[in-house]
């Protein structure tokens, strides 16, 4: 766990180490949690606060970026070990923390069962009365430090990022995209959009990216994975790379095998990025790191292509 302005990154020790990020943001003795995986990442929730010298009564907030399950999958495990603590959440994104049923049967229609109880473990409800829906410009008052909900769309309809102008640095959950350590070079990051279903939209996702860059923040927390700087440049790739998917979405949309052509044009584009960018490992190590990002990527530019169908 590393620490700058009282911010912990927590690694939630989703599918591999350093794929899944969580917060924890410390001031006055206070605490405030900013995502937490899935219910097997409590016990690392709550050693962070340890490693910080809190105890769970001195966490006031969880503040979810949005309801997808490796960002909020174990909220309600984790707020009922936090007995002073709300849940703060895209209004959009409430309901499913007080009543999960829905966002676990559409996960299970994809997953199946066996594979969701395996990889997120139950979903506890979370009483209504401790969940406040942020709308966009809500501020959260930790121990005197504001933290600014930002309504973020592009990835999910309900995304809020967080602006924390005490470190001038955002958490964006996936609205930023993913950059993973594996892709560093000299010291410098890889970045990817992220377009996994069922809530992609292009110019959404553009705008929140800029909403984001004109805040002018030293730095941006992914959920996928910590701490990023050399905001103009990676701002600048994601939004080549949106345009260049949403075109490899159309080029592959009368294939014979829609999915598995995408899939490879992915591969193909992020490869080229990525040698550009230093890496020598091949086209297999990529996929390695970035193969199920690839597959979610293609699942949410179809659900995107069947859209664009139905509204034309």
């Amino acid at each position: 766990m590393t620490s700058m302005h009282g911010i912990h990154t927590i690694d939630t020790g989703f599918v591999r180490p350093q794929f899944d990020a969580a917060y924890l943001v410390v001031e006055n003795g206070r605490g405030a949690f900013i995502d937490c995986g899935t219910n097997y990442a409590v016990p690392r929730m709550l050693a962070a606060l340890d490693e910080s010298g809190l105890a769970p009564a001195d966490v006031d907030w969880l503040i979810l970026t949005h309801v997808h399950l490796d960002h909020a999958g174990g909220a309600g495990e984790l707020i009922a070990q936090l007995p002073n603590a709300k849940l703060v959440v895209h209004p959009r994104g409430a309901r499913h923390m007080i009543d999960p049923s829905k966002l676990w049967a559409g996960a299970t229609a994809v997953y199946g069962e066996a594979v969701m109880k395996e990889t997120y473990g139950h979903l506890r409800p979370i009483p209504a009365e401790r969940v406040i829906e942020a709308t966009d410009e809500y501020i959260i008052d930790l121990a005197g430090r504001p933290l600014r909900c930002l309504d973020t769309p592009g990835h999910a309809k309900h995304h809020n990022s967080i602006f924390d102008a005490r470190a001038n640095v955002c958490f964006t959950g996936d609205v930023f995209g993913l950059s993973y350590r594996e892709f560093d070079h000299d010291g410098h990051p890889f970045i990817v959009p992220t377009t996994s279903p069922v809530q992609f939209d292009q110019m959404e996702l553009h705008a929140s990216i800029d909403r984001l860059v004109a805040l002018k923040p030293d730095a941006m927390y992914l959920t996928h994975y910590g701490r990023v700087e050399d905001i103009a440049r990676l701002a600048a790739d994601l939004h080549v790379q949106i345009d260049s998917m949403v075109e490899q979405a159309r080029a592959a949309n009368d294939k014979p095998d829609r999915h598995m052509a995408l899939k490879e044009l992915l591969t193909d584009l992020y490869l080229e990025r990525a040698q550009t960018h230093g890496w020598t490992k091949g086209r297999d190590a990529l996929r390695d790191v970035i193969g199920m990002d690839i597959e979610l990527n293609a699942q949410g530019l179809e659900v995107w292509l069947d859209g664009q169908k139905k509204a034309a």
